[in-house]
């Protein structure tokens, strides 16, 4: 430390662009004390600066966990992921246009253009299901789950949403019946 003072009272008028004559002569005196004073919390800062930087690098952690990967031996051709996947979206198009009739959800609609699929529930919220061909999945967008893509199972017959095992007609089951009040049978 009493390295860094001496260093600091040489190069601090010069840092400061002040002649060392003109702070004697103006009667400014720099005391070891001053240096000492000023040295300590920046000597500390860059301690614990360093410590900080050095423990955030050995203690990160990368995690693996997210999607499950992709069987590529089991991803539909192009035209089976048509025909299911419009199926799958005209199926709910007609079972949903038979539920919206027993319901009575102010701005309830539905509607089906462009290979979308928006289903209005007015202040309980949008659906929006629709293909991704060069994925071979269906995406939906809820009000209450947000997000999910979903894949075609050949075992379990089921579009699932890989990240929680969800199935889309069950989902939409308990979605909407939550949402609504009423039962649905979607699959």
């Amino acid at each position: 430390m009493a390295t860094a003072s001496r260093f600091l009272l040489r190069k601090l008028p010069r840092f400061l662009k002040l002649s060392p004559t003109l702070l004697r002569s103006n009667g400014v005196r720099v005391s070891s004390n001053l240096i000492q004073d000023s040295i300590e919390p920046l000597d500390s800062f860059w301690r614990i600066g360093s410590r900080i930087r050095h423990d955030s690098l050995t203690t990160r952690s990368f995690s693996s966990q997210g999607p499950a990967s992709v069987d590529y031996s089991s991803v539909l051709q192009e035209e089976e992921f048509h025909k299911l996947a419009n199926f799958t979206i005209n199926h709910l198009l007609e079972k949903i246009e038979d539920y919206g009739d027993n319901v009575q959800i102010d701005g309830f609609d539905i509607d089906y253009g462009n290979e979308v699929l928006t289903l209005k529930l007015g202040s309980l919220g949008t659906y929006v299901l629709n293909k991704q061909t060069p994925n071979r999945q269906i995406w939906m967008s809820s009000p209450v789950s947000g997000p999910s893509r979903f894949d075609w199972d050949r075992d379990a017959n089921a579009w699932i949403y890989r990240r929680t095992e969800a199935k889309l007609h069950k989902l939409l089951e308990e979605e909407l019946e939550n949402l609504c009040g009423e039962p649905i049978q979607l699959s």
